[in-house]
């Protein structure tokens, strides 16, 4: 302590008061500048955002339009192989009118001269050239007919 009482103290200038009107003008300059450096901030960002936006979108329209240059193309192909399949399907409605006319020449009195001689034991092939039938229908009349006079026979026979 006895150093403390042979030396001087020393002052600190006091600062002056600063009025209240600077303290609020300065905090005012402060938020308006603040403020302007956020709107900066988010303008700039609204900006980077439209241009992605505009990138995809400009991304996605060539994708579609890629897409749609597919289809149309793929749409023609279709076309050309349809265009292509008309003469040939008019050739199989006409075949088709055509056997359908022969069979309907084809007459009830036809079938049963074919059921009389497939029941006669004649074979498919001649009752097919001598009724104006397909072969197909033939071998039917010979399935269905064939040896029913020699079982209605037999049974005959059989109850005598």
């Amino acid at each position: 302590m006895s150093a403390l009482k042979g030396s001087r103290m020393i002052s600190i200038p006091t600062l002056r008061p600063i009025p209240l009107d600077t303290v609020l003008y300065v905090g005012r300059a402060a938020f308006l500048v603040f403020s302007f450096a956020l709107a900066a901030i988010a303008f700039v960002r609204l900006r980077r955002s439209s241009e992605q936006r505009r990138r995809d979108a400009e991304r996605d329209a060539q994708h579609t339009s890629a897409l749609l240059t597919r289809v149309l193309e793929r749409i023609e192909a279709l076309e050309t192989r349809l265009a292509a399949a008309e003469p040939r399907l008019a050739a199989i409605g006409e075949q088709l009118e055509t056997h359908f006319k022969s069979a309907a020449a084809i007459s009830p009195r036809n079938y049963a001269v074919a059921i009389r001689l497939a029941r006669a034991g004649a074979p498919a092939e001649e009752i097919a050239g001598a009724c104006g039938l397909a072969r197909q229908e033939a071998e039917l009349v010979v399935r269905l007919h064939a040896g029913k006079d020699r079982d209605a026979r037999h049974v005959a026979l059989m109850r005598a």
